[in-house]
């Protein structure tokens, strides 16, 4: 009817809710409820409300709907209209009854075919389009709908890849979708592929990865695939690729070591990777025509295909990043994956949304959609199905790919219960497995305990990035004498009463660190602050300041080039800033090659002396103290039991512009020195302007 709008939403499985919008006075007339094309009995409205142009009218069922049929309402003079059945989504119980607790999502090679098991409960209707060649046309296999509202179908006699995608029937919409546990994908997400895993196995070379006591061991360097092998100044032949961190014995053109021998060569044991998972902004097929961090998943269960060589082919992406992670593994470098698990870009375009709609996304009280994370729409990690799949994710990355420890973005707005269910199962597997995140806390009108610092007791197997020691610690390497107290605090792991309350449980759950990829560089945080800070103070101040993420207690995490005082130009947040802010610059590192070497010999030192990797409070206060002299700080030793054979280890921080001297009572050696012009003799320490020293009695 002309200038008249029919709308039909179930909003429980006995009330169907029907919106009319028209010109014409409303007149209480009867409705036809069909059911998957077939009329049912007449419906007359029990409630009716009526407004200027507007009429909401209310059926009721004696007998409840249920989901998986096709439901269509005509209404004789006002039309017909496809029921929405989205809402039933919000029903109390519609996890207890709906989500489903097998393991076999996605595609699976099984006796005598593959199968297809995909979970659409509203979906009252689902075909698989699927082909074993793709010269071919795609076949068509109607899905059956069998418990949980799991659509499933068996392709007997294929033995190679299969390239897949579904057909999705909700409330009489049809969508054209990929498989949310997709593992192989064609580039850029346009079909998914089944492929036969147990023919994909490779050797990930776990057991050259040395083991450690526990987590403060370990010394994180934070980069990306791209941007430390696309350099034009090296000779690494495979540039942004997973390949090209795999590739040894490459070279910057002065001959210094690039890529992953630099890597090798710094002693870190962690190397922290930027998204290596399917994400969307970047066109997998032309991938140097844009460039993203790829902090907007897409598929979570495939690799980014333009870090492979050819993303239309599903094998490549799966094979050279194994093969990327098994020389990693080799160099004795274990790989923490950071991933995204608590929002997407946008959630209507969305696979998860075209499949179960109004499920998987986050909504605040009001019914707005929640966007906290302020990068799209949150997930809602609460939800079974939605936990379910995290968890899932989780196990299949460290399973399959042999990764060593998740970095979770934006963690505060994942449920505890996912995060400890998934460490639980991490650490069962792996006891060396790391696990720590964002944790701030985003708000968020949630019913469940989420991520966020304040909630550490509740979460002691994970880690969490300090601000706090991030902030004290910057302020107070550039010689802000005011940040002194704060710094203290952080520089014993932030979890003792100690000038301010304990942050965390102790030093494990304590990511220190003054930069991450998206915060401005010390680099370009003095040049803000201090234009007139001539270049030798700043190269010194960035040293010192990274020395105290080394030598301070907790888990140290190193930004790619903060050990060469790299600049972003002055930008902050460069995550879709084209490579020159954010790849590596080699030649650089050639000019500054002693910081290079200065930071090689402040990692061996920390994993040498234990004193540095105390975490335990009780511990801390009975073995170590710091006091303040004329503006500098003296970390040391009061327990010399644990030190032994050494008397006393002594760890000097001077921000000040002036050379300090401090008396020590016994002869003294120096470890490690930021400046040249630091040293002791005669039991007297010399430390230089802006700088930091390692003292040891024996």
């Amino acid at each position: 009817m002309k200038d008249t709008f029919l709308s039909a939403k179930l909003i429980n499985e006995t009330l169907l809710r029907v919106n009319i919008h028209t010109g014409i006075p409303f007149q209480a007339v009867e409705g036809h409820l069909e059911i998957d094309g077939i009329p049912g009995k007449k419906l007359l409205p029990r409630r009716v409300s009526t407004l200027q142009s507007s009429t909401i009218a209310d059926f009721h069922f004696e007998t409840p709907l249920e989901l998986g049929h096709s439901y269509v309402l005509a209404m004789p003079g006002y039309g017909r209209v496809p029921v929405d059945v989205s809402e039933l989504t919000e029903l109390p119980d519609f996890d207890e009854r709906y989500a489903y607790d097998g393991g076999d999502l996605g595609a699976t090679y099984v006796k005598g075919g593959v199968a297809f098991a995909l979970w659409a409960p509203l979906a009252s209707s689902v075909k698989l389009y699927h082909r074993a060649n793709q010269s071919e046309p795609f076949e068509i296999t109607p899905c059956e709908r069998t418990d949980k509202g799991v659509y499933r179908a068996l392709i007997k006699g294929k033995k190679g890849p299969i390239e897949y995608f579904y057909e999705v029937i909700n409330s009489e919409i049809a969508v054209k979708v990929t498989d949310p546990y997709a593992k192989a994908s064609s580039a850029n997400g346009k079909t998914s592929f089944a492929i036969d895993w147990s023919k994909q196995k490779r050797e990930l070379s776990r057991e050259c990865l040395p083991h450690y006591q526990n987590p403060t061991d370990c010394v994180i360097y934070e980069t990306s695939v791209r941007d430390l092998t696309v350099s034009s100044y090296t000779d690494i032949e495979h540039k942004g690729k997973f390949l090209g961190l795999a590739e040894k014995g490459r070279k910057t053109k002065g001959g210094k070591p690039a890529g992953l021998d630099y890597l090798k060569m710094l002693g870190i044991t962690h190397v922290q990777l930027l998204p290596i998972y399917d994400f969307k902004s970047v066109d997998e097929e032309h991938p140097f025509d844009s460039y993203n961090w790829g902090y907007d998943p897409a598929q979570y269960f495939v690799p980014e295909g333009s870090f492979a060589t050819d993303p239309n082919d599903p094998y490549s992406r799966i094979l050279e990043l194994k093969e990327m992670v098994k020389t990693l593994h080799e160099a004795g470098i274990a790989v923490v994956m950071d991933v995204v698990y608590n929002h997407v870009y946008e959630y209507q375009s969305s696979v998860f949304e075209k499949v179960v709609p109004n499920y998987y996304f986050r909504k605040r009280h009001s019914g707005a959609m929640a966007t906290t994370s302020g990068c799209g729409d949150d997930f809602a990690s609460e939800r079974k199905m939605v936990g379910k799949l995290i968890r899932e994710a989780c196990a299949f990355w460290q399973d399959e790919y042999g990764i060593d420890g998740f970095r979770f973005d934006l963690m505060g707005i994942i449920d505890v219960d996912t995060l400890n269910a998934i460490a639980d199962r991490a650490l069962s597997k792996n006891p060396f497995f790391l696990l720590y995140g964002e944790g701030w806390n985003m708000g968020g009108d949630v019913s469940k305990m989420l991520g966020h610092m304040g909630n550490y007791r509740e979460m002691p197997k994970f880690a969490f990035f300090n601000d706090f020691f991030r902030e004290g610690a910057k302020r107070y390497c550039a010689g802000d004498c005011d940040a002194m107290s704060q710094f203290k605090n952080v520089l014993i792991s932030s979890s003792v009463d100690y000038i301010f309350p304990p942050h965390f449980l102790n030093g494990l759950q304590t990511i220190n660190y003054v930069e991450c990829h998206d915060n401005e560089t010390y680099y370009d945080y003095l040049s803000k602050r201090f234009p007139k800070m001539d270049l030798g103070e700043k190269l010194s101040r960035c040293s010192l300041a990274l020395d105290s993420v080394l030598f301070s207690l907790g888990i140290p995490l190193i930004h790619m080039g903060q050990e060469i005082a790299q600049s972003k130009f002055g930008l902050d947040n460069t995550y879709n800033a084209g490579d020159e802010p954010n790849k590596f610059s080699y030649r650089l590192m050639e000019e500054r090659y002693g910081m290079v070497e200065d930071f090689v010999k402040a990692v061996e030192v920390r994993k040498k002396e234990k004193f540095f990797h105390l975490y335990d409070p009780a511990s801390i206060i009975r073995v170590l103290d710091v006091v303040d002299f004329q503006g500098a700080l003296r970390l040391f030793s009061i327990d010399s039991n644990f030190i032994a054979p050494k008397k006393q280890i002594s760890c000097y921080i001077n921000p000040t512009c002036n050379y300090l001297t401090y008396g020590e009572s016994l002869p003294c050696r120096m470890i490690f020195a930021s400046a040249k012009e630091s040293g002791c003799e005669e039991g007297e320490v010399r430390i230089a302007p802006f700088s930091l020293a390692i003292t040891v009695n024996e």
